[in-house]
Parts: C-alpha cells; sequence; structure tokens
C-alpha cells in the first residue's frame, strides 16, 4: 500500500496557510460546538418530546458515539483516500443529519439523527488534523497551528454554551439548523482552500469494517451498563459489562488477524501516546459531565432561562482566547507536558470550587469555578493534542488523529453516562433538597475524573525527569 504523499509543506504562515487554517480550526470548533449548544438545549428537547434523565443524555451521547465508534476507520480512510475528499465528503453528510435532527418529532428519530451527525464528524476531524500535521512544517509553525486548531475545538465546547442558550430561546431545533448554515460556508470554502494530493498507487487490505463495530458495538455497552446500572438488576448490568469486555477482546483479536488493520497495536506501546490519549479521555469526560450537571442544576432547580445559562457558563469559553495566545507561550516556555500537568490540575480545582453548590448560589458565587475551568481547558486541550500526535509518521497521522479523538468522544460519552446514572441514583424523589444533593454527587463524577487526569499525565513527567537525571 502507498501512503498518500503530501503537498509541499509550509514553512512559514502565508496568507493562504492562514486561510486553510481557518477553515479547518471552523470545522473542528462546529463539532465542539455542536456537542456543546446540545447540553444547554437539552431541557426544552426533554419538555417537547418526554425523555427521561437517562434517556435524555442520549442525545448527546449518540453523538459521541457515533463519533467516538467510527473516527478510527475515518482516520485510515483520510490516510488511503485521500484527506482532501474525505474532509468535503463528510462535511456534506454532516450538513444532511444535522437538518434532519432539527426536523425530528421523535426522540428515536433525533437520537439516530444524532449518531450519524456523530459518524460524520468521525471522518471529518482525523482528516481535518492529518491536513494540518502533514501540510505544515514539523517544529513551530506546526505546533503553532495545532494549538490554533485545537483551541478552536477547545472554544466550540464552551462557546457553544452561550450560542446554545441564545438559539434555543429562539427553538431549540436551531441548535441544529444552525450548524447546518456554518458547515454549508465552510464547505464553499474548503473546496478552493485546501491542496488537493496525489491519489495512492494502490490501496490493498481495505478497511476493518469488523474491527469498528466491534469497537463501536464495545463503547455502547459499555456506556448502557453505566446509565441504566442503578435502574436494572445486578444480573443485567453483568450481562451487558461482560458483553462489552467479550467485544472489545474480539476487537483485539481482529485487529491481530487483520491485513489491514484499524489500529496497529504496536503503536500502543508508546507511553506518552498511552498517557495523551488518557488524559484527553479524563479531560473532555469530565467537562461533559460537569456541563451536564451544572445546565440541570440552572435551568430545572434554579429555573434560569436557557440565555441565562448560556451567558452565566460563558466565562470558560476564555479558553478560546487564551489557547491560542497564551499556551504556545508557556509550552515554548515550559514544556508541552507541564502545561498538560498544569491545566488538569487547574480542572482539579475548578470542580472542588463548585462541589459546594448551594440552592441559592449567584453568578459572583459561580464565577471562580467557571474561570479556572476556562483557563484550565487552555492550557490542556492543545498540548494534549500534540502530545497525541507528535512523533508518528506522516502515513500514521489519520491514526494517531483517530486514536485522540476516539478518546475525546468515548470519554464524553462515558462522562455522560457515569453523571447521568449518579443523578439518576441519588434522586429518588423530586423536591428541591434531594434534587440539589443529586446534583451534588454528580458533581464528584468530573472531580474524580480530573483528578486522576493529573495523576496520569504527572507520572510521564516524573518519569521523564528520572530519565533525565539518568
Amino acid at each position: 500500500m502507498s501512503a498518500i504523499p503530501a503537498p509541499p509543506r509550509a514553512e512559514r504562515m502565508t496568507a493562504r496557510a492562514w486561510g486553510l487554517l481557518l477553515v479547518l480550526s471552523g470545522a473542528i470548533f462546529l463539532e465542539g460546538i455542536d456537542v456543546s449548544m446540545m447540553g444547554v438545549a437539552l431541557p426544552s428537547i426533554r419538555a417537547e418530546l418526554g425523555l427521561s434523565t437517562g434517556s435524555l443524555q442520549w442525545v448527546v451521547s449518540a453523538y459521541v458515539l457515533g463519533y467516538g465508534g467510527f473516527v478510527l476507520l475515518g482516520g485510515r480512510a483520510a490516510d488511503l483516500l485521500g484527506r482532501r475528499r474525505m474532509f468535503l465528503l463528510w462535511l456534506v453528510v454532516f450538513v444532511a443529519f444535522s437538518g434532519l435532527g432539527g426536523l425530528a418529532g421523535e426522540g428515536w428519530v433525533l437520537v439516530l439523527a444524532r449518531f450519524a451527525t456523530g459518524v460524520a464528524a468521525a471522518f471529518l476531524a482525523p482528516a481535518g488534523l492529518s491536513i494540518i500535521t502533514t501540510t505544515y512544517a514539523a517544529g513551530a509553525t506546526r505546533n503553532r497551528a495545532v494549538l490554533v486548531y485545537a483551541g478552536a475545538g477547545a472554544g466550540g465546547f464552551s462557546l457553544g454554551m452561550v450560542v446554545g442558550g441564545l438559539l434555543t430561546a429562539v427553538h431549540w431545533r436551531w441548535v441544529f439548523f444552525a450548524p447546518v448554515v456554518v458547515a454549508a460556508a465552510l464547505l464553499v470554502a474548503a473546496v478552493v482552500l485546501i491542496p488537493r494530493e496525489q491519489r495512492p498507487a494502490r490501496a490493498t487490505g481495505g478497511f476493518d469494517v469488523a474491527g469498528t463495530v466491534a469497537l463501536t458495538g464495545a463503547m455502547l455497552l459499555l456506556v448502557v451498563t453505566v446509565v441504566h446500572a442503578p435502574e436494572v438488576a445486578v444480573s443485567t448490568t453483568l450481562a451487558t459489562l461482560a458483553g462489552a469486555v467479550v467485544l472489545l477482546a474480539a476487537f483485539v483479536r481482529i485487529e491481530r488477524r487483520s491485513p489491514a488493520p484499524l489500529v496497529r497495536l504496536s503503536i500502543l506501546r508508546s507511553g506518552p501516546l498511552l498517557r495523551a490519549n488518557a488524559g484527553a479521555m479524563l479531560l473532555v469526560g469530565s467537562f461533559m459531565a460537569f456541563q451536564f450537571t451544572v445546565v440541570l442544576y440552572l435551568q430545572e432547580l434554579r429555573g434560569w432561562s436557557e440565555v441565562e445559562t448560556g451567558l452565566a457558563l460563558a466565562v470558560a469559553g476564555i479558553d478560546a482566547v487564551l489557547a491560542p495566545t497564551l499556551t504556545p507561550w508557556l509550552v515554548a516556555r515550559f514544556g508541552n507536558a507541564r502545561v498538560v500537568v498544569a491545566g488538569l490540575a487547574l480542572t482539579v480545582l475548578a470542580y472542588l470550587l463548585f462541589l459546594p453548590v448551594g440552592a441559592d448560589w449567584g453568578f459572583l458565587a459561580m464565577l471562580p469555578s467557571l474561570a479556572v475551568l476556562g483557563v484550565a481547558f487552555a492550557l490542556a486541550y492543545g498540548p494534549l493534542t500534540i502530545a497525541g500526535t507528535e512523533s508518528v509518521d506522516d502515513h500514521e497521522q489519520g491514526l494517531a488523529s483517530g486514536l485522540l479523538t476516539t478518546s475525546f468522544q468515548f470519554g464524553a460519552a462515558l462522562g455522560l453516562a457515569a453523571v447521568s446514572a449518579v443523578i439518576v441514583a441519588a434522586t429518588a424523589d423530586a423536591s428541591p433538597e434531594v434534587a440539589l444533593a443529586g446534583y451534588r454527587a454528580g458533581l464528584v463524577v468530573p472531580l474524580v475524573a480530573a483528578a486522576l487526569g493529573t495523576a496520569l499525565t504527572a507520572s510521564g513527567l516524573r518519569r521523564t525527569r528520572v530519565a533525565v537525571h539518568a
């Protein structure tokens, strides 16, 4: 199999190079905002479609499972079929199914549309990131491009809460229709700016569809296990958990025997790569669990409107400013690994500050937590993206990008599943006192995830110091 030759690398940031970066960053911003907007709109969706708390999380989880389950296949498709071709094709699919979600009249239709939109994003994301890592020269130019790109993704997560609040105030269906307009504009610009690349001479081995199905099934069963654990018999929980383990084992077996595996398992022997992916999973998982809990607290316990909720959470959007400005300087000054650890440690502080939330907290009481969270995301998200793709050959950039995106998305799905299960288990009745206790219990989920992420990434930093002294 011949890898796709990359176009000439950009040694410096020309006007065209900036234009390309803005288009690709716009796409990842759209993907981030698409998830985040939904969080603010969930109570309105629940009210119109009559969904329970357990069912409600599937509106977001269906997207991230489709995203996380297919992104490795998307990475391989980008490597074999052409990054430009995959980016343009799946941007069209993204437009189509986002529009279908806005037209949904039943909960199952909405969940299905979200899953398909997530699959489209799964092919878009690795194509976009691998276009960056193969177009911009390694070193300062590529790091700057990756940090701007990652900052756009992080900004989408946080600013989406504001945009989602404003759009939901009109009608929740606009959180689906607005991305259609943005994606269509990006599509026009992408056709002009994304460089063409040569097709591979031949591609042998095909695509590992069996591996994709096994991995997606394992992720789905694991999320189902966590979500429904408080509501079903222990035997049912154990059965679905066993099913997830069996499918995961089948995935490993398939990858070992496949002539064209979805994941070259030997790539997972890299300690830094594993730590980057684990950190990514725990960072986004903790953030999504926190957002889900805070939105329910503000709108369903406190009675805040969608706009008020979005504007309050907008403070975390400071990462959209800090990620492309402060973070590159910190990485150059202190090194990528130290910045990652600092960012994850700040997420722990942010969740700790919100943990004692009261029934009458005003915005000023929440402000320290949200501001720290915005800084934390700015420090952790981009450097984790660098850590997950550096020291990987060009012909496997799609795979590395896919692994990282899988970690981001599966972390989001697992974080949502865990916090939903905890809140359901802790809220036996609908009284405000019980609801508040349930939200406090839910806030423990992001706190624990962030602490684990900090410990894992810090262990790599300690190993680096030992190696240097040795």
